[in-house]
């Protein structure tokens, strides 16, 4: 060591610290940068044609010797930077306790500012930046080391097996709530529409036809019991395309019937009620509780767009279609919310009229509100199930810390209800 000391100029000495220093800075940065970048990000820069990002996803693939090339070839710089350190002050100050212990501070000092702090948090902002630069220096070393990089592999493996402890790609698989967080956090690049139809998918395995049909109460059902008069003109002033059909009994459908169909018919001075019967489809019932996802299936497969949810004993609970589902997760498209009112925002003493009948599920959506969704549906279920009885007078209540001021009702439930914005809750736009 004292020859190479004497036989090199002292700025060649340096020059060598600084070297590998700065070596040990990039082993650093590569590999923080390699594993915290976004294996999905990466494979989009990839398929958009960097060929850096394509072999930082191939490198990451095999992470025993990515993290065995990067971990030997940082160590063994780590070990022979401290070494060259005390040897030049030791050869230029001469052999003392005081400056051994100065110069195994200041390479200490060196090493983790230069080799290991200020690279790994250059890595950590850049990650998927200097990852796809990084693998074109990193891919030798694997070929140079691979002798070395087997014999590890095959040792830490082993100690692996003996504690039981065993490798799986799956484990690197993302949950559904970590996809979800990903969504939350794509603000950036992604629309505020966009990513609550993203988040909304999330949200349909969970919910039933329940949460989306339209209520029996307000069906719109063409009874063909009635005079073939008063038939034709429903038939004319309806805003529907398909409607339910009935013949004197409400609770039993005897058919679906297209509008379109039904309007070629008009022409005809001769026009009965068996006419309108001819062309009637037959209905499709279905179980309440039926699971969104599988309803939306169903009407793929048979190409139909209207279904019937009954209960247990067969009764008529309300109406699916197919817009009903679509609507659910891009939002409505149709028609404004019959339920709300023509502009669902906070008004500027924060407070918000709705009707009895609004769905929950929009108060939540357009408020942005965390009423309950476990149990009745609509506003004028949620606070009948809260008092235990319709009230006989002006009353107040708080749900779910939202103070809801009951306006106007009857003998049969809550019509109008002003609600208080609670304090939590942010500003809509």
């Amino acid at each position: 060591m004292d020859n190479f000391f004497d036989d090199w100029p002292l700025y060649n000495q340096v020059a060598l610290v600084l070297f590998l220093l700065a070596l040990s800075g990039f082993f650093s940065m590569a590999e923080t940068s390699m594993l915290s970048s976004n294996r999905h990000r990466l494979r989009a820069m990839a398929n958009s044609g960097n060929a850096g990002a394509a072999l930082a996803e191939r490198l990451l693939k095999r992470i025993d010797s990515l993290l065995s090339v990067l971990l030997i070839s940082n160590n063994l710089i780590n070990t022979i930077l401290p070494i060259l350190v005390t040897g030049i002050a030791l050869h230029l100050f001469g052999e003392s306790g005081l400056v051994l212990s100065i110069a195994t501070l200041v390479v200490a000092l060196l090493i983790i500012v230069f080799s290991e702090i200020t690279p790994k948090v250059i890595g950590a902002a850049f990650p998927e930046k200097i990852a796809s630069r990084v693998g074109w220096l990193i891919l030798p070393l694997t070929f140079v080391l691979q002798p070395l990089l087997w014999f590890i592999n095959k040792f830490v493996s082993g100690l692996m097996q003996v504690f039981g402890l065993r490798s799986s790609s799956d484990s690197r698989a993302m949950s559904k709530e970590e996809l979800r967080s990903v969504v939350l956090e794509s603000n950036r690049f992604v629309s505020n529409h966009h990513r609550n139809i993203l988040l909304n998918l999330f949200n349909l395995e969970n919910i039933t036809v329940d949460d989306v049909m339209t209520p029996r109460s307000k069906i719109e059902l063409l009874d063909l019991a009635r005079p073939i008069d008063e038939v034709i003109e429903q038939l004319e002033t309806c805003y529907h395309n398909k409607l339910p059909v009935c013949d004197g009994d409400s609770e039993r459908i005897i058919g679906i019937l297209s509008v379109k169909k039904a309007l070629s018919l008009l022409g005809d001075t001769h026009l009965t009620h068996e006419d309108f019967k001819v062309l009637l489809n037959e209905p499709y019932f279905i179980p309440s509780a039926t699971p969104v996802l599988q309803q939306m299936q169903f009407f793929q497969d048979n190409q139909q767009r209207l279904s019937l949810v009954v209960n247990e004993y067969g009764e008529l609970l309300g109406l699916v279609t197919f817009e009903d589902i679509v609507e659910e997760l891009i939002g409505e498209f149709t028609t404004s919310f019959s339920n709300l009112s023509n502009d669902p925002h906070w008004l500027e003493d924060g407070t918000y009229l709705a009707s009895g009948s609004a769905s929950l599920r929009d108060l939540n959506r357009l408020l942005n509100l965390n009423l309950p969704l476990d149990g009745p549906r609509t506003l004028n279920g949620l606070i009948l199930e809260t008092l235990e009885a319709i009230p006989d007078h002006d009353v107040s209540v708080r749900i779910a810390d939202i103070v809801m001021e009951i306006m106007h009702f009857d003998e049969q439930g809550i019509k109008t209800v002003r609600l208080h914005k609670p304090t939590a809750t942010p500003d809509q736009d």
